[in-house]
């Protein structure tokens, strides 16, 4: 066989093995997955990580409304030389409880709020009650301003306003530029999604 012959040959049998290899499919789901694994997964924890983030949602609307329900009805009074008072860490221990089967509150915390932010307070009319959420600045996304909420609920036929903030903290990349409420004005990465549920009400002309 001449040189020539030899290279030929040589050529076909390469050009044989690609093709032998070419349609081989060993391997070739394991391939796939590898390459949809990533973005199939982040697509799944973003799908429940915002069904839990609005979970917590409806979980802390819930409780506003259970809370209120027993301000109105003067099962929790304050200031009022009642046994039914309630101090301000009392009636956050409280809250806390009616959230517990998902959130959970340290002592910390309820001394000492830096997640979950109560406001409660009572108005003279409807009117004046604040109708805004209170924010460090005028920029869109800004952090919320505390430094205005209480704990200062009225007597029987009071006009009272009950609200409540979580910083419900967001992990999934993907998700966090769509659902995060809250902007760190350093510019960092956002991480929080701002619960906020509130209710106005007129207490009853309990005894």
């Amino acid at each position: 066989m001449t040189i020539g012959q030899q290279k030929l040959e040589r050529k076909k049998s390469s050009f044989r093995l690609l093709r032998k290899m070419s349609r081989s499919r060993d391997g070739a789901a394991a391939i796939e997955f590898a390459i949809l694994a990533v973005p199939y997964f982040l697509i799944v924890f973003a799908i429940i990580e915002t069904f839990v983030a609005f979970a917590a949602e409806q979980l802390i609307t819930n409780a506003v409304n259970n809370m209120s329900r027993e301000l109105r009805t003067g099962m929790i009074t304050a200031n009022m030389n009642r046994p039914t008072d309630k101090d301000r860490t009392e009636f956050r221990r409280a809250f806390c409880d009616e959230i517990s089967i998902l959130i959970r509150c340290s002592e910390a915390e309820i001394a000492n709020p830096e997640k979950l932010y109560l406001d409660v307070r009572s108005f003279p009319e409807f009117k004046d009650i604040p109708n805004v959420i209170p924010r460090a600045s005028n920029a869109a996304f800004a952090d919320i301003d505390p430094s205005s909420f209480g704990y200062a609920p009225g007597g029987p036929q009071s006009i009272n306003i009950m609200r409540a903030y979580y910083r419900w903290q967001i992990t999934t990349d993907l998700v966090r530029p769509f659902i995060t409420t809250i902007r760190p004005q350093d510019g960092s990465m956002p991480t929080d999604f701002l619960i906020l549920a509130t209710t106005a009400f007129r207490n009853e002309n309990y005894p």
